[in-house]
């Protein structure tokens, strides 16, 4: 199959996905074209919104129109490591001999729902640690892979904070997309009102299967970007820091810039964005829109943001402002 033919599947499939998803989900087309394009780049995706709005009915949905094994984990204070990876447990044979065996745990699945994911604790948290990095979990010394396709779509409450533990800076660097997801419109309101409310129940229908998400990832990481778009996307990020190469805003109200990994991000949502739009190169315009879910959760604000209610949206907006798209190419 050419490039050309792969490129229009690529399409069809992503316009299919989103047309079962919005069945169920009224508006959010941002939201649901970011999940859609952390899916496909093999990334985690963290949802920030206030309850009701819609969070967790979006990754059901997503999970049901995928060919996919789903676990929905309900993080609570009293949640264990354990009751996210499993744990040995001993077992007797017909002859009577005990032997440990590893019973499972709801990671191991394809898409993961961390549920609230702030409410548990650190000890529980760290549990995802090496499950969202490596794609495998360490019990005993023995190392189980997980299966691909693998990714966690995390919500969370971003207003609520009794009973709640902040997540460890380098759990949420590992969520390639921190999307927000805001509260519906006056059109949209109406519309869930009249879909929740009635008679009729949509039918979900699965469009894609593990196999073709790896495909259509693999063709993603295969699109072309140019020496000098891929160089402006590793100066967004050095843009993000506080040394002489950071931008003035972010060197008054950022205490920590962007990782490596928030260049990754931006280029791999880029590459999907292209092809999601019919090109096999990556432009400028595509590294724009990837930044605000790539970068805002990277970005550590110091006490004076804080204070004059800076927030990191604003910060990335003035940094794709100054950064300029033309700079020559670094020999």
């Amino acid at each position: 199959m050419s490039i050309e033919d792969q490129a229009k599947k690529f399409r069809e499939n992503v316009d299919a996905l989103k047309k079962e998803i919005g069945k169920i989900i009224v508006g959010h087309e941002p939201v649901v074209n970011q999940v859609v394009i952390a899916t496909l780049a093999g990334g985690h995706a963290l949802l920030e919104g206030v309850p009701g709005i819609g969070k967790t009915l979006l990754v059901r949905t997503i999970a049901q129109c995928l060919n996919l094994k789903f676990s929905r984990i309900q993080f609570t204070p009293d949640l264990m490591p354990a009751d996210i990876i499993g744990t040995n447990i001993v077992v007797e044979d017909a002859s009577g001999r005990k032997s440990f065996q590893f019973q499972r745990g709801p990671v191991f699945a394809n898409i993961i729902l961390a549920d609230e994911i702030n409410r548990a604790t650190p000890k529980t948290q760290s549990a995802l640690l090496e499950a969202m990095q490596e794609h495998a979990v360490t019990v005993s010394g023995q190392r189980y892979p997980l299966e691909e396709p693998f990714f966690v779509l995390a919500t969370q409450n971003p207003i609520e904070m009794e009973g709640t533990y902040p997540l460890p800076e380098a759990q949420v660097d590992r969520f390639l997309f921190n999307i927000e997801v805001n509260t519906p419109g006056l059109n949209d309101l109406l519309e869930v009102i009249d879909r929740t409310t009635g008679q009729a129940t949509p039918q979900i229908r699965q469009v894609l299967t593990g196999q073709e998400i790896l495909e259509m990832r693999a063709l993603a990481r295969e699109v072309p970007i140019a020496s000098h778009v891929k160089e402006y996307a590793a100066r967004l990020v050095l843009a993000t820091h506080t040394n002489g190469q950071g931008v003035e805003v972010a060197r008054k109200y950022v205490r920590y810039g962007s990782s490596p990994r928030g260049a990754q991000a931006l280029v791999l949502a880029a590459k999907i964005l292209a092809l999601m739009k019919g090109r096999y190169n990556v432009a400028f315009a595509d590294l724009k829109e990837a930044a605000y879910p790539s970068l805002r959760h990277r970005l550590i604000l110091n006490f004076e943001a804080e204070a004059e209610g800076v927030k990191a949206d604003a910060i990335i907006a003035k940094i794709l402002d100054q950064v300029a798209e033309g700079v020559p190419v670094t020999k």
